[in-house]
């Protein structure tokens, strides 16, 4: 019906969980963009940008984190399907307004069913990894504000967060 908002997808008429069944949707390219932030002390983050982490590059490492965990997604997440990805990237950048490191990962595909879990996986993954790296100098790091900035493609169509800069 026109209005009602879309029920919950990986639950059938019994309440199980189960994982949808995509055959039938048309391959679309589909495209995620997801954000998180890491709040830190502002000597953690001189550390940090100066490269003087004890674990080494922090950032490269996050980066690459990320990367490799959208890979992953459906290892991760009981019911997500194990996607074929076209391009994964993972931007970190200083925000000394946190002050931190804001992270915004971008995964896309030309597929069935959306990629927002391998993007909203990249940037949880990039994020702790910083924390990982970094915890030996900054055990009171804050992750948070992880969320989906915006989708493209498929069925429901577009989205973008209201409050997406």
């Amino acid at each position: 019906m026109s209005g009602e908002k879309p029920g919950l997808t990986h639950i059938d008429a019994s309440g199980e969980a189960h994982m949808v069944d995509v055959s039938d949707k048309t391959e679309t390219v589909r495209i995620a963009t997801a954000e998180g932030r890491v709040k830190m002390a502002p000597e953690t983050l001189a550390l940090i940008r100066q490269g003087n982490a004890k674990k080494g590059d922090v950032i490269g490492t996050a980066r690459l984190a990320g990367i490799m965990a959208a890979k992953r997604t459906a290892d991760l997440i009981p019911l997500c399907h194990p996607l074929m990805l076209t391009k994964v990237t993972v931007e970190i950048e200083e925000d000394a307004a946190l002050p931190g490191l804001r992270v915004m990962a971008t995964a896309k595909l030309t597929g069935k069913t959306g990629v927002e879990m391998e993007a909203l996986t990249a940037v949880s993954v990039a994020c702790l990894t910083i924390y990982d790296m970094a915890k030996a100098a900054d055990k009171a790091m804050e992750i948070g504000g992880i969320r989906l900035l915006e989708k493209s493609g498929g069925k429901s169509g577009d989205f973008r967060h209201p409050e997406a800069r």
